[in-house]
């Protein structure tokens, strides 16, 4: 069962790959829920060690590498800094973000896999692998292309089919096989590796596993469906050159599978992060008062539930897993988002073209979000939650509270007089508030954390509306003040209870009430703490409030659509680049072409042809007259423009009909990669009828 009063938090965010840049995918999938739970804690008081890094061995690092003609290393010193960047300009608060290629990784990841050997935990085992006789080398499973036996699809990878999100194994695939290497067939030959028995823990593992029955549905299912089938014995080394070296003797060209060091990292991290703050950094692995929580994504449940677990069983000394609130994946415009496609919404290219909005971005994730089945980004429903729900209600009812306070009481919190029911139901329910969005986000309901947050904005709305001081200043101010006292109690609540969501937008609210100015009520050093929080006294009479200036600001069409269009023109610029030239036609002799009458001829009329959208109608002088030729290049060229226009044509074929109408030969023309058509003409003027040969 869930750990009850933990003294401390260990949280994880997962280690993504340094292959490449994050996008909003990344960002709605495991850092923003991990961000708003690990805010929260903080805000409550809670000892708080927030870990992540780069991961930066396995095989999306080398084929990266192989991409872009570099080393793997200068592959992950690239895009470390580029993550490490985009993740800080979003304000997720990590406590350390790391990297697994430093020392003390590579330190204990060695040390845990020599705990593990010592102890007999490891059975050798010499099998047949996928070998690439071109590359001469051992295939890792991400290495290898098949046929997907769950859903068919014929690019597969040896480690996980990207179209149905199934876990395999580089022999389930079905033929025809290709190594991303050469592109030749690989070939069995035999290697040593050493093996987890995870057949041997599936009883602790089932008891682990059914010991949290408040994991999330898409959580439990994933495992229970690996622990129905049987946990089977699995490789944690492989025959790489990139990676941990397997600290045996003679193991050269073994490194430490990437999912055997990854999580490992966690544990690096957190000694790292220890080391550098003066703390120990056992409390946080190895104290049974402590709460483990994984962020992951849905891809990497089994391995955060099954393998991970299995491993620090084995090893003996370490805390499991409270809980691992994996999220289901975020699509994009009505399609998976693809990086091979370039179909993704990039953060550091979002903040450049929409600087001062990361918690509008961190907003619409939130509210959408993917927690227990996939969701979906829209560029219209971004506008919409920014336009309707930021500035429409959150926005407007602070900047109403505050500028009716500049009007009507000198930018001061007045003083708050006798309550009506009114005012006092408002005051009760503020107080509930905290509580409520507080127990959602420590139940990973973050969606729901959220929308009290907004329910929150809008009772302070429905209480302006309802009781409206604008027109009650007219014959009695002393209402008027205790209606702005409430109003902005409720927004000085909003800055506290927003701050897990919308950093950024909790400094500006604070810097707009001025709560600096404010003395600390208790002992946690501040009044503007979550404890406080809901409180109808945060702001004491008198105080002087700071500049007014707007929250958010409405979101135009054209800015919209320029991220549409944006969107679009990447896809299709990427169809284009990996539209391969067509195959060659079978050969011909030089008789078959000696039978083509190929001539030059000029265009002297052109108009489209009636009721049909593709065919042009031609008259081409040909040297000794004038002939009809119909062409379908309608959509490609406007008819007047071709006046005049010097085109091949084939003079000797059989004469047929079109919608009516005889052609009398053929206009050839040159297609490009994105399908636009191209005359071919002689590049200087020859005379009509000339043949080409």
């Amino acid at each position: 069962m869930s750990l009850e009063n933990p003294q401390r938090y260990t949280v994880t965010a997962a280690l993504i790959y340094a292959n490449g840049p994050i996008h909003i995918g990344h960002l709605a999938g495991c850092y923003l829920p991990a961000d708003i739970y690990v805010r929260y804690l903080r805000a409550t008081g809670k000892d708080v060690a927030f870990i992540s890094g780069t991961d930066e061995h396995g095989v999306p690092i080398t084929i990266r590498a192989q991409k872009e003609g570099i080393t793997p290393q200068e592959v992950v010193d690239k895009y470390y800094v580029q993550i490490k960047r985009s993740f800080e300009d979003f304000g997720i608060s990590f406590d350390l973000y790391s990297r697994t290629s430093k020392p003390i990784h590579h330190e204990t990841s060695r040390e845990f896999f020599l705990n593990l050997y010592n102890s007999g935990n490891f059975t050798e085992e010499i099998t047949e692998q996928y070998y690439d006789e071109s590359a001469k080398q051992f295939l890792a499973d991400r290495y290898i292309v098949g046929v997907c036996p769950v859903c068919g699809n014929p690019n597969a990878y040896g480690d996980q089919c990207e179209n149905c999100g199934s876990t395999l194994s580089p022999t389930e695939l079905k033929e025809p096989l290709r190594s991303m290497l050469s592109g030749s067939k690989p070939v069995l030959k035999a290697t040593k590796n050493w093996y987890l028995p995870l057949d041997r823990m599936q009883p602790r593992i089932e008891e682990y596993v059914n010991g949290h029955p408040e994991w999330k549905t898409n959580v439990m299912g994933q495992c229970q469906s690996w622990l129905k089938e049987g946990l089977r014995p699995r490789a944690m080394t492989r025959d790489l050159d990139w990676g941990i070296k397997v600290p045996l003797p003679d193991t050269d060209g073994k490194v430490l599978y990437v999912w055997f060091d990854a999580p490992i990292g966690y544990i690096s991290m957190t000694k790292e992060w220890a080391e550098q703050q003066g703390r120990d950094w056992e409390l946080y692995w190895r104290n049974k008062d402590t709460k483990l929580v994984h962020f992951i994504g849905k891809d990497n449940i089994v391995f955060h539930c099954i393998i991970f677990p299995a491993m620090l069983m084995h090893e003996g000394s370490y805390i499991l897993a409270d809980n691992v609130p994996a999220n289901e994946f975020m699509n994009l415009e009505g399609d998976k988002i693809s990086t091979s496609r370039n179909w993704a919404v990039w953060l550091h290219e979002y903040l450049d073209e929409l600087p001062g909005k990361q918690d509008v971005l961190r907003y619409v994730l939130a509210a959408n979000g993917p927690e227990t089945k996939d969701s979906e980004f829209t560029w219209k429903d971004f506008q919409t939650r920014n336009n309707s729900e930021l500035v429409g209600i959150f926005g407007n009812f602070v900047n109403r509270a505050v500028v009716l306070t500049q009007k009507f009481c000198e930018g001061k919190v007045p003083t708050r007089g006798e309550l009506t029911e009114t005012d006092q139901a408002v005051l009760d329910e503020l107080a509930q508030f905290p509580d409520r969005i507080g127990q959602a986000i420590e139940q990973y309901r973050f969606r729901e954390a959220l929308s009290y947050l907004m329910d929150l904005a809008r009772l302070g709305n429905k209480y302006l509306a309802e009781t409206e001081p604008w027109k009650v200043a007219k014959t009695d101010l002393t209402r008027v003040h205790t209606i702005l006292n409430i109003a902005l109690q409720i927004s000085a609540s909003l800055s506290i209870v927003c701050e897990p969501f919308l950093p950024f937008t909790a400094e500006r609210l604070r810097k707009l009430l001025n709560t600096d100015q404010v003395s600390a009520k208790d002992a946690t050093g501040s009044a503007f703490h979550w404890i406080n929080a809901g409180k109808p006294d945060l702001l004491p009479h008198g105080h002087a409030l700071g500049e007014a200036v707007l929250l958010f600001e409405k979101l135009e069409d054209d800015v919209i659509n320029q991220q549409i269009n944006k969107l679009h023109e990447s896809k299709r610029m990427n169809e284009l680049a990996v539209k391969t030239v067509p195959e060659a036609k079978p050969a011909i002799q030089y008789d078959d072409f000696a039978k083509m009458d190929i001539r030059i001829g000029t265009i002297l009329e052109a108009e489209r042809v009636p009721k049909s959208d593709k065919l042009l109608k031609l008259k081409v002088d040909d040297g000794t007259g004038t002939r009809q030729i119909l062409s379908g290049i309608a959509k490609h060229f406007e008819p007047e423009k071709l006046i005049g226009v010097q085109v091949t044509f084939l003079a000797n074929l059989a004469p047929r009909k079109m919608m009516g109408l005889e052609s009398q030969g053929m206009i050839l023309m040159a297609e490009d990669r994105d399908g636009s058509l191209s005359l071919i003409g002689p590049d200087k003027a020859v005379w009509n009828g000339g043949t080409v040969s």
